[in-house]
């Protein structure tokens, strides 16, 4: 069984990104580091992922820009994850854009179960979820 798809993702928190590295590579996922969010719309473009983990604490991030980039990259699941249990200066986003938010640091079999929620490989034998 080969690699599966890409993740991208945007944590300003480089511990932590380096701890979801290893959850995906643990699933044979390859993880995609952005450093901003100009980067990924630009990696996005040129490039297909399963989906994109989003800080959504990062400075750059606000309604707009999150729907901008689900309407643009239908395709794409975004995830978001925060610290905070609450982000209502977001909600318009979370409520109707983001597929899942996540809390901070990401649970790695909350991060699995969605993870196999979306990814359509049916000839891996671990994923029992057909979408």
């Amino acid at each position: 069984m080969g690699k599966k798809p890409d993740i991208v993702i945007l944590d300003s928190d480089n511990n932590h990104y380096l701890e979801l590295c290893a959850m995906l590579e643990e699933k044979r996922y390859r993880a995609i580091q952005m450093p901003s969010l100009e980067s990924m719309q630009k990696y996005l473009q040129k490039n297909t992922c399963l989906a994109v983990i989003l800080d959504i604490e990062h400075e750059s991030v606000n309604n707009r820009i999150i729907r901008n980039l689900t309407t643009n990259y239908p395709a794409v699941y975004f995830f978001g994850m925060s610290k905070r249990y609450y982000n209502p200066e977001l909600r318009e986003a979370i409520c109707y854009h983001i597929f899942v938010c996540l809390n901070k640091p990401v649970n790695p079999d909350e991060l699995y179960y969605w993870l196999r929620s979306i990814d359509k490989d049916e000839s891996d034998p671990n994923n029992h979820c057909k979408v």
